[in-house]
């Protein structure tokens, strides 16, 4: 008759809940959840066919939170992993990536700081490589094509079919492209480039050796 194995978190598990990380990480998505609406609280939702800055938020907010009930729910019928360390890497980054983001899109004061808004061109690759680094595995050119990939979607997405106020670019370089040209043919010329420069990264450093570039321990310890 088998045994299970020595340290076995699962094994010699007792009461009803099977997966204590279901629990916690739905609780903690059931809260994420529950900012986010509140967050957005006194934004206009808008109708699909003119969608307000509080549409798309809301409703990956709802969608956040059924997740974390599905995970709570499941964690009382299916067998899950027990509760660990925590691991500060992955959170401060993220929290990093975030606040670089929300003081790079838009102009942005504290004290005698000033930013100037540098709009989604600088603060969307800025956010995705900062968030990049939670994990250990993290290397720089990865994110670097992830950044010049992920940025015009969400640009054309956003900011072209969506038709969202969202600054996508810093004023200075309005003055770059010709007065007749409309916000929209700026936005996918930006777009256009950002992709070719993906693709000149990936063909041109296809050949270097791998490194991982690594910030912080496997610990968790920054």
């Amino acid at each position: 008759m088998p045994t299970p194995h020595e340290g076995s978190g699962i094994s010699g598990r007792h009461g009803p809940v099977r997966a204590p990380q279901g629990i916690a990480g739905g609780i903690l998505l059931i809260a994420l959840a529950a900012l986010a609406l509140w967050l957005t609280r006194d934004l206009d939702q808008g109708t699909l066919n003119s969608m307000g800055p509080a549409m798309l938020p809301r409703w990956l907010a709802i969608g956040v939170g059924l997740s974390g009930l599905a995970l709570i729910a499941f964690a009382f019928t299916r067998e899950g992993e027990p509760l660990e360390r925590w691991s500060l890497r992955g959170p401060f980054f993220i929290i990093l990536a975030i606040l670089a983001f929300a003081v790079t899109i838009r102009p942005f004061s504290f004290g005698g700081i000033t930013i100037p808004g540098l709009g989604l061109l600088v603060a969307g690759p800025l956010a995705i490589i900062v968030g990049g680094y939670a994990s250990p595995e993290a290397r720089f050119r990865d994110l670097l094509i992830l950044a010049l990939s992920l940025t015009p979607f969400c640009m054309l997405l956003f900011g072209d079919l969506l038709n969202l106020p969202i600054p996508v670019f810093p004023q200075a370089l309005a003055e770059l492209f010709p007065a007749d040209w409309s916000q929209k043919a700026v936005m996918r010329v930006t777009a256009a480039v950002l992709v070719a420069g993906a693709f000149v990264v990936f063909f041109t450093t296809r050949g270097s050796r791998k490194t991982t570039i690594d910030v912080a321990d496997h610990s968790g310890r920054i």
